[in-house]
């Protein structure tokens, strides 16, 4: 069980740069480029009226689509990390393209994706072509090579399918291609948790501190003396142009 207790070790050590990313993005904000691309109309018809909720309410849309991302790359490092340790595989320099490594003489070419609903409709034909590309590229290369594009998207169940060249992966079975194991997609839930309740303590105190400046700066900005929300000088920064 060396392999799994590598894996292990890389969620453990590397949990850190997750939980500290977040933190980043929150503390680098600014308050008027965050207002700036929100809709008011949104949050008047919501009849938000604190200025304190209106802010948070903005701030957890931004961070849950920011955390998303995140916690995406971490999970692409750790596939590449899982066939690097099983199949000696690396990241790929090609356009796309996340992860190589070869198993069976089956030389596979993997773009990692953190979640089912991933791409509109151009990023997933740019993902096609990205196969393509690669795949001329290679077997140029390399004439006898076998060689199979994998999209792998880290959670879901949905069945194995082939279509449009490529071979798409969700879920268990996708762990299993990169990391020889059927239960790997179980296994990293447990290191996962390593230390989370410190680490996510500590991000809240750092949020709240965060979430009461801007509020502050909101008041001030925004808010008549009588503390009241001033919705028509809110439009005019984020829509006026004229």
């Amino acid at each position: 069980m060396k392999k799994l207790k590598q894996v292990k070790e890389f969620v453990n050590k590397n949990i850190d740069v997750f939980h500290g990313n977040k933190l980043r993005i929150i503390q680098g904000l600014d308050l008027k480029k965050v207002l700036r691309k929100k809709n008011p109309y949104l949050f008047k018809a919501k009849n938000l009226t604190f200025a304190a909720d209106l802010i948070k309410d903005i701030l957890d849309a931004y961070l849950s689509s920011s955390e998303e991302k995140i916690f995406g790359d971490f999970l692409e490092d750790l596939a590449v990390f899982s066939a690097r340790t099983t199949y000696n595989g690396r990241k790929s320099s090609a356009t796309g393209i996340d992860l190589e490594f070869i198993n069976h003489g089956v030389h596979y070419l993997v773009s990692v994706k953190s979640g089912p609903n991933w791409g509109n409709s151009s990023q997933q034909k740019k993902q096609e072509t990205d196969f393509q590309t690669a795949l001329r590229v290679l077997k140029q290369s390399k004439h006898s090579l076998n060689v199979q594009p994998v999209l792998g998207i880290c959670y879901g169940r949905a069945k194995d399918t082939y279509k449009r060249g490529y071979l798409k992966l969700e879920g268990q079975s996708f762990w299993n291609l990169i990391g020889g194991s059927r239960d790997l997609y179980k296994d990293i839930v447990e290191p996962l948790g390593y230390n989370a309740k410190q680490h996510n303590d500590n991000f809240k105190r750092e949020r709240d501190k965060i979430y009461n400046k801007l509020s502050r700066e909101f008041i001030l900005e925004f808010c008549a003396k009588d503390g009241s929300i001033q919705w028509d000088k809110f439009v005019e920064f984020n829509s006026g142009n004229l």
